[in-house]
């Protein structure tokens, strides 16, 4: 329970957010009511019965319901316009599981599961729960592989609000501007946790419309988004320190933000935007603090009550500051384990408690948490680790970049070779033999990409992550006659 949560409708009043209390009205319907229609009585209910709400982007929206309602769900909303168009596919791959309704929802708010909650009971009954027991089973965005249902506690989500509230300085009267997407943790439970922890007030939009930023800013005192969200800022004029006089934080995380992105902001607003660290398994991790200084390319400090080490990837010894490594996190904010998934629940969370987060990074000798890539996005060229963290930062940093993604490619010499992909920005002309020169002066020689490849803007999900495994895939065959 949020002790500070009330609905604030003074500031703005948006269907999207009333419609909580329709999901409420429909949750209590299906805890107290006859079982769902379509199941036997004699099933029973038991605790797994239960409103399940599962957004999703389109993008392979029936792969991943399929993935999802095959480990856990018994039940399908869906937002009608996507039922319509796809409904059949939707229909076919709930008869598959054995599934037994499909029940729909839209943005508008109009539906049949609205149609339910207008039948259910006036008042909502509060079920007694404990710290440990389950509250979201949250699916990871499998950028490196297959997506895995992470199960949260109750204690995860609360305490990593409460730290968050206090660290991040939210108070009763601030006002947060959300616009990320609501199926993925930060949007889902950083932004809206924090904001009913402090008795805070919302501004909510369904979606990231550069206009309809720029109109809020002057009524918000926080916003909180993704890197892609402050390089499209940065595209208007009328950003300008008055427009964000109000505004007291930027805070940002999901993905990694540029140094030159933070720069430029902060040049042009006065604020140094702060950047933090966190995934599905285990909420935020780290922070760059609210008071000192934020430093960019890193993510800050390990949060109270949570403890991040740096280890070596085969033996799991812990390395010495300034050492690069394997990122592990231990706390009250790590999940119980993968569903269904025992085995790779054992092989990720060790005995003494510690997260294997699968991220590389280091811990700087003032104690500053820096990552520098995904395990899996290591690239080892000719018996040499190079990290594409490094390789991007030194890319981004030239003249007339917008932005670039580093990746490891098949290379009949070197096993794998650096090769880079880059965005220019607009009205720039780049050319590869001029981005390989200048990045050889400023990496060593095997750092250096064997190719450049263009392209007008890189691949990214919904969290604004670039899609590394899309970029293999499609330039597989960039280094077969070298």
């Amino acid at each position: 329970r949020f002790p500070n949560s009330r609905l604030r409708e003074d500031v703005v009043e948006q269907p999207e957010a009333l419609l909580l209390r329709a999901l409420s009205a429909a949750s209590e319907e299906l805890a107290q009511g006859p079982a769902p229609r379509g199941m036997d009585s004699k099933e029973g209910r038991g605790d797994s019965v239960g409103l399940g709400f599962l957004p999703v982007g389109q993008r392979g929206l029936a792969r991943l319901i399929g993935l999802v309602i095959e480990d856990v769900i018994d039940q399908l909303e869906a937002d009608p316009s996507v039922a319509a168009d796809r409904g059949e596919g939707l229909l076919a791959v709930a008869r598959k599981v054995g599934v037994a309704r499909l029940e729909t929802l839209g943005p508008d708010g109009k539906g049949s599961i609205t149609e339910r909650a207008g039948e259910a009971h006036a008042e909502f009954t509060d079920r007694d729960r404990g710290a440990d027991d389950l509250a979201a089973l949250l699916y990871t965005s499998g950028t490196t592989g297959r997506s895995k249902g992470a199960m949260l506690t109750h204690r995860n989500l609360s305490s990593n609000a409460q730290v968050l509230a206090q660290y991040w300085r939210f108070e009763s009267d601030d006002v947060l501007l959300h616009a990320l997407p609501i199926f993925h943790t930060h949007g889902l439970f950083v932004a809206t946790n924090v904001t009913l922890m402090a008795g805070a007030a919302m501004i909510l939009l369904p979606r990231f419309d550069l206009d309809e930023i720029m109109r809020s800013l002057p009524l918000a005192t926080a916003m909180m988004g993704v890197p892609t969200f402050y390089t499209r800022l940065l595209t208007r004029a009328d950003l300008t320190r008055e427009r964000v006089r109000h505004v007291r934080v930027f805070i940002s995380g999901s993905a990694p933000l540029s140094a030159a992105t933070h720069r430029e902001f902060e040049a042009r607003t006065g604020h140094a935007i702060l950047e933090r660290y966190g995934m599905t398994e285990t909420s935020m991790n780290s922070s760059n603090p609210y008071d000192g200084a934020r430093r960019a390319g890193t993510v800050g400090f390990a949060l109270p009550g949570v403890e991040i080490r740096i280890t070596d990837r085969d033996t799991g010894a812990v390395l010495e500051p300034g050492e690069v490594g394997m990122i592990e996190v231990r706390g009250p904010n790590v999940f119980k384990g993968y569903w269904r998934m025992p085995e790779k629940t054992a092989a990720e969370l060790r005995e003494d408690g510690f997260f294997i987060t699968g991220d590389l990074g280091l811990i700087d000798q003032l104690g500053y948490l820096s990552i520098v890539g995904r395990d899996k996005d290591l690239i080892i060229s000719g018996g040499y680790n190079v990290y594409p963290a490094e390789v991007e930062g030194a890319i981004d940093a030239l003249e007339g970049v917008a932005e670039s993604a580093v990746i490891g490619l098949n290379h009949p010499e070197f096993g794998e070779a650096v090769t880079a992909v880059v965005a220019a920005r607009e009205g720039a002309t780049l050319s590869e033999d001029e981005i390989r020169r200048d990045l050889s002066t400023r990496l060593a020689r095997y750092k250096v990409p064997k190719r450049v490849v263009f392209v007008d803007h890189l691949p990214r999900n919904k969290m604004g992550k670039v899609e590394k495994k899309d970029l293999r895939e499609r330039l597989r065959d960039t280094h077969d006659r070298e």
